[in-house]
């Protein structure tokens, strides 16, 4: 054979070959695992192509009543880092054995609690100033684990606490104005949107979307609508609709989706929609809702 060919061949094998082995690698960037949205957002904006991450809670799932598979358990089990939510958002915590380090978030904002019921919300991630405590936090842990990256990091930190910014004027200054006072939901997931920018909310049920609809509410928020003047009611993505339709239809009020971000939908994950895209699109809907000007 030629040796010109023999050369040809040889490198195409290598190319052939090669580049296979290159796709089979083992990942050596270390994994962060990470249980909601809100979580997801931060570390991917932080780190970006850093690290591996792992978000527990697959897209389009509850995360109230979400229990890891084996497979999950595996990932968490290898990962250098965990975060999670906390303030009882996953129960499937309470008694699960972290043996790497594993960073419940809600120990490092400020809780709203229900003083009825002594509940506390852990939809904290609605509240623009919890959500850069945990910014700060997410970096800081990060760079313990890449410090190569302290820049990198630092930088991609101050860019997301500048668009936090920039997203609480917009809510203040389009909610500061509104006709309306009151939003119906299907369940108690926006307190702490409400408290900070002054508008009232009624639930369905309570904290957990699964919570089963009694008659006295459905009348009590039926009253409420009236009384308000409510012009839409609001359900969610991973919640039975059923029954917030059955109120829209006996008070003829409009029926849309509002976004409590504990997780969003798989064609929501394809579109990779951020976490202040999703909030942009609350507040259109929180807008036409409260009728503000």
């Amino acid at each position: 054979m030629h040796s010109s060919i023999k050369i040809g061949l040889f490198f195409l094998f290598l190319t052939i070959f090669g580049t296979g082995c290159t796709k089979h690698q083992k990942e050596t960037r270390p994994i962060v695992s990470v249980t909601t949205f809100p979580l997801y957002d931060i570390v991917k904006h932080i780190a970006g192509d850093s690290v591996k991450i792992v978000h527990i809670l697959p897209f389009g799932v509850e995360p109230h009543e979400y229990e890891p598979t084996p497979k999950i358990v595996a990932s968490i089990e290898k990962s250098a880092l965990i975060f999670y939510s906390g303030a009882g958002l996953e129960p499937w915590t309470a008694g699960f054995h972290f043996k790497q380090r594993a960073v419940n978030m809600s120990q490092y904002v400020a809780l709203n609690h229900f003083e009825k019921t002594r509940a506390i919300d852990p939809h904290y991630w609605l509240d623009f100033q919890n959500m850069k405590k945990a910014v700060t936090l997410i970096t800081r842990e990060l760079i313990q684990i890449t410090p190569k990256y302290k820049q990198k990091y630092i930088k991609n930190e101050k860019a997301y606490l500048e668009m936090l910014e920039k997203l609480d004027e917009k809510f203040k200054i389009t909610l500061a104005h509104c006709n309306r006072d009151t939003i119906i939901v299907n369940h108690n997931a926006f307190g702490y949107l409400a408290k900070k920018y002054g508008f009232g909310v009624a639930s369905l049920s309570g904290l957990s979307p699964e919570a089963q609809p009694n008659a006295k509410n459905i009348i009590r928020l039926i009253e409420t609508i009236k009384e308000h003047n409510v012009s839409t009611v609001f359900f969610e993505d991973f919640a039975s609709d059923k029954a917030i339709k059955g109120i829209a239809n006996a008070t003829h009020t409009a029926v849309d989706v509002l976004k409590p971000l504990g997780n969003i939908t798989a064609d929501e994950a394809k579109e990779n929609l951020s976490y202040e895209a999703m909030m942009q699109i609350n507040l259109q809907k929180l807008s036409k809702a409260l009728s503000c000007h």
